[in-house]
């Protein structure tokens, strides 16, 4: 039952998720504060709801963390916490990154500021992803150690999940990259975590024997 809620909720927050982004972007016209501050002027409503639903996928996610903690446990409880703790702290990050948008709603008279806000959000998305890969990748190996999904689903969560972390910092120590690889990288990541909801909600989990 707990794992069929975790499936469910992966597929729920990546929806909202994807919703927040569309509506974020919407309004975003990248190296033009001018038109982007007239944008979100103008599209505020669609802005907000984008944020409520970035909330939401943050709240949601919290649950979700908290059923793969107790599905996961036994397997190796102190590992299960560590990434119970790494997504937590993701969490904290990303609900944190909301507040710069409600700054950039309260100066969009000042668009260079507004920019600047937005800018922040995104920075700060950037760390929260990192502790996201980190800790969905102790939880892929769990997910590997235990049994409990095919081998392959947990395989390719270490490779998306090692790829996202790496790519975040790699980003925050070369900025100039992310420009031109763009949000490519989260793919594997996309996949994955479709993937693996998919299964738990429509199989749950198999009653293995540990490794």
């Amino acid at each position: 039952m707990i794992a069929r809620l975790a499936g469910f909720l992966y597929l729920f927050t990546n929806a909202t998720a994807i919703f927040a982004f569309y509506a974020r972007t919407q309004a975003i016209v990248r190296g033009d504060a001018v038109q982007t501050a007239k944008n979100i002027a103008a599209t505020e409503r669609l802005f907000r709801l984008g944020m409520v639903s970035e909330l939401v996928t943050i709240a949601c996610v919290v649950m979700l963390v908290l059923a793969l903690y107790v599905v996961l446990k036994p397997v190796n409880a102190n590992l299960a916490l560590l990434a119970a703790f790494w997504r937590l702290v993701e969490n904290i990050v990303l609900a944190m990154a909301t507040t710069h948008e409600f700054a950039a709603l309260r100066v969009l008279n000042d668009p260079n500021l507004a920019s600047k806000f937005l800018g922040l959000y995104g920075d700060t998305f950037r760390i929260g992803f990192f502790f996201l890969g980190i800790g969905s990748l102790i939880f892929s190996y769990l997910w590997l150690r235990s049994r409990y999904i095919p081998r392959a689903i947990a395989w390719w969560g270490i490779f998306a999940s090692t790829l996202m972390a790496l790519a975040e910092l790699t980003f925050i120590a070369f900025p100039h990259l992310s420009s031109r690889i763009g949000m490519v990288y989260m793919m594997p990541m996309g996949v994955y975590e479709f993937g693996l909801g998919f299964w738990l909600l429509i199989k749950g989990v198999r009653h293995a024997t540990n490794e």
